[in-house]
C-alpha cells in the first residue's frame, strides 16, 4: 500500500491522489519500491511524518505503522492507536480506489515500464478537475 503523508495544517488531501512513482515490476515489494524512488529518506529529511501499513516495518525515518499481533494480544493502548492509524490510513485507501476506479489504467495493454506517463497525465487532469 502506498503512504499517506501528514500535510500541514489545514492542508488535508482528503484521500487525494498527491503523486505518482514511476512504475517497477510487480514483484517489487511496496517498501522496496520506497526505498528504490527515496520515499523514505525524503520524508524523514524535511521531518515530515507520514502513516503506513504494517509491510513496512523497520525503514525507520518519520514512518508510522500499526502495532502487529491479533487485537486480544495487543494492549489496550496499543488498540486504540491501531484504531487511530487506521483511520489515517483510510484516506490513502480512498486515494488508491480512485487510482483503480479510473478506466484508462484498467484496459490499458503495455509494458509496466510504459504506463507512468499515462498514470502521470491522468493525475494531473485528476487533481486540476479537483481544485
Amino acid at each position: 500500500m502506498p503512504i499517506l503523508p501528514q500535510p500541514p495544517a489545514g492542508r488535508c488531501p482528503h484521500g487525494r491522489l498527491l503523486w505518482a512513482s514511476p512504475a517497477l515490476p510487480g514483484a517489487v515489494h511496496d517498501i522496496r519500491a520506497a526505498r528504490t524512488h527515496g520515499i523514505i529518506e525524503t520524508l524523514t529529511s524535511v521531518n515530515l511524518p507520514c502513516w503506513a501499513d504494517k509491510a513496512y516495518r523497520g525503514p525507520g525515518g518519520t514512518l508510522r505503522v500499526p502495532y502487529r499481533g491479533r487485537s486480544e494480544t495487543l494492549s489496550a493502548g496499543q488498540q486504540a492507536h491501531n484504531r487511530s492509524h487506521a483511520k489515517i490510513r483510510a484516506l490513502g485507501e480512498q486515494a488508491v480506489a480512485t487510482l483503480k476506479s479510473w478506466r484508462l489504467p484498467r484496459n490499458l495493454r503495455c509494458s509496466t515500464t510504459r504506463i507512468t506517463d499515462p498514470v502521470k497525465a491522468i493525475l494531473t487532469l485528476h487533481l486540476s478537475s479537483a481544485a
